[in-house]
């Protein structure tokens, strides 16, 4: 069974077939960290995270980079009005890099909440300027920039001579054109499509670096041109990020990689869909965004109540990565009963015995399980057939349906694999009630101590065997004796 992913750059499904057999480069665009990270941020995450998971999975040695934006992103995702992050902190009366602190903290422990695992490397635009100056030197050199100024622009019109500009988002030239509007710096350019590589820092703009066209900063899409090469190379396999960032922001970074290097910079383009809440995006520039924070606390005027980060997470993983999520309270909470279903039967399974024969083939079961999150990445269509496992557990438990040893063996070991390991979710826990348990822990052992200083050898091996039938295993170490789940 070969894992199949859409690619946005040929707009069709392609068996996976990496650059190097046992190694993938993947490169995944961060958040430009100027404020709270929103369900916006969270859906690229999520997706990414179980590609990065399933890939490990597969056995491959990945590699995942994950930028952090902190200088170059202006306002209008184009060449013209303030860098966000450097609006942000005059707004707070901050420094730059307090705002930049400040947020990535924030997205970092949201993330994490989410179960997300950490990317391989994380690098920043601003630790990465040197590089970026040294792509744009080469691409002046083979004639496809020129400077103007004190800033830097591709020359798209010459560029499209040798390179087709807008494959990867299916746009021409003439059409671009057209429905470009005129920016503040046009007169600088020869064209109006032609993108910054570098801009010339006005007086008093607080993040500048020298280069050999004067002080300034970076384009924004070059950034990731020269952060994906240093780390993956010329070439790599997946670059993944949201859709609105197919253009300009990709169709740059192809521009500039063929400019350099004359190669494309990745083999996969992935590009998951919007969250949005009553039809529109969901994000910081429409100021409709509802932060993380607010949903883990529920202190939101659209919130009806406070939503785990689990069930968002399961709620953002019952719609296929290209297709958008619209909120609704509704639509949460119905994730939140169907996520408490499918963990409480997962949690059932420690309590079942087997039987001597199976009525299920829990193999047909994997089989779908694969195939579905084979065929690029349907988490939905895992989810639903999860959920015919968790009807098996339940008609289990009213004698309605058996499994022998070795089936239930599988199905356990299924159900942990594509739940906590592919998928990512990860059990709920409630502080409380974790207490009580480990009170009660306590208590069923020193009873278990007091028998063994007995040589009540009967009473003590029966506390560990039926401690053990329901998933919990103890210990005997030298001094103390230790419990866990199995």
């Amino acid at each position: 069974m070969s894992l199949k992913i859409y690619n946005t750059l040929t707009r069709k499904k392609e068996v996976f077939k990496p650059l190097y057999k046992k190694f993938v480069g993947m490169y995944v665009c961060g958040p430009t960290v100027y404020g709270d990270p929103h369900l916006g941020h969270a859906r690229p995450a999520i997706t990414f995270d179980i590609v990065f998971r399933y890939l490990n999975f597969l056995g491959y040695n990945v590699r995942y980079v994950r930028n952090i934006t902190d200088a170059g992103h202006l306002e209008n995702d184009g060449d013209s009005g303030e860098d966000k992050i450097v609006k942000k902190a005059r707004l707070e009366q901050l420094e730059p890099m307090e705002i930049v602190e400040l947020y990535s903290r924030k997205y970092h422990a949201s993330i994490k909440k989410l179960n997300c695992l950490p990317p391989s490397i994380e690098p920043r635009a601003t630790g990465h300027i040197i590089e970026q100056i040294e792509m744009i030197k080469g691409i002046l050199k083979k004639g496809f920039a020129y400077e103007k100024n004190g800033s830097v622009y591709l020359d798209v019109s010459l560029y499209n001579q040798k390179y087709p500009y807008g494959k990867l988002s299916g746009r021409n030239i003439e059409d671009t054109l057209e429905g470009t509007r005129k920016l503040d710096s046009q007169q600088e350019k020869k064209n109006p499509i032609d993108f910054a590589l570098w801009k010339k820092a006005s007086k008093g703009h607080i993040m500048q670096w020298p280069s050999p066209w004067g002080n300034g900063f970076p384009g924004w899409h070059m950034e990731c041109s020269a952060m994906s090469e240093k780390y993956l190379g010329k070439t790599f396999d997946i670059h993944g990020g949201g859709m609105d960032l197919i253009f300009p922001h990709h169709e740059a970074e192809i521009a500039q990689s063929n400019a350099f290097h004359n190669c494309e910079p990745a083999k996969y383009w992935m590009h998951n869909n919007m969250v949005t809440i009553e039809g529109q995006k969901m994000g910081k520039s429409l100021n409709n965004f509802i932060n993380l924070d607010e949903f883990f606390s529920g202190e939101h005027d659209k919130l009806n109540q406070a939503y785990h980060p689990m069930t968002i997470r399961f709620f953002i993983l019952q719609a296929h990565y290209r297709n958008p999520i619209d909120f609704s309270n509704e639509a949460l909470q119905a994730s939140e009963k169907g996520l408490k279903k499918l963990l409480d039967a997962y949690s059932n399974l420690r309590y079942l015995e087997a039987n001597n024969t199976s009525t299920y083939c829990v193999e047909d079961l994997k089989n779908k399980c694969l195939s579905a999150i084979n065929d690029d990445f349907n988490t939905p269509m895992v989810i639903s057939h999860l959920f015919e496992g968790v009807k098996v557990i339940n008609l289990m438990g009213s004698g309605e349906e058996s499994l022998n040893a070795e089936d239930l063996d599988k199905i356990k070991s299924l159900f942990h694999t594509f739940l906590n390991i592919i998928l990512g979710i990860s059990n709920i826990d409630d502080k409380s009630k974790s207490n009580q348990t480990d009170n009660v822990m306590d208590i069923v052992l020193r009873i278990r101590d007091n028998a063994r200083e007995k040589k009540d050898w009967g009473t003590a091996d029966f506390i560990r065997d039926e401690l053990n039938k329901i998933g919990i295993e103890i210990k005997d170490e030298k001094d103390k004796v230790v419990w866990k789940y199995k």
